[in-house]
């Protein structure tokens, strides 16, 4: 049995898959909230989440729940999303 100091030393670092590292450009209705600069679609995720926390778009009932202003609501197409589709709609608007 091999000691996890050894273990861990043979392991090779991991490697991020190159599919989320690739600048896409985002559409004119998410440019309007995370700028129109082409960013991987982790950025944009995490660029959304900054929008949605500093503009106090989560619903205080339900966190998870996320509440569209006049520019999301272009994004989004509704109202009301769960943060589970934050990233599925998000991808709409990447190519």
């Amino acid at each position: 049995m091999e000691n996890t100091e050894t273990v861990k030393a043979t392991k090779s670092a991991r490697k991020p898959n190159a599919a989320f590292m690739k600048a896409l450009t985002p559409s004119a209705e998410l440019a309007a909230v995370i700028g129109a600069t082409p960013v991987a679609r982790t950025e944009a995720v995490k660029l959304m989440w900054d929008y949605i926390k500093a503009n106090n778009l989560q619903n205080p009932a339900n966190k998870r729940n996320i509440m569209a202003d006049a520019k999301l609501n272009k994004v989004f197409g509704k109202e009301e999303i769960t943060m589970f589709e934050l990233t599925g709609l998000l991808g709409k608007h990447l190519s």
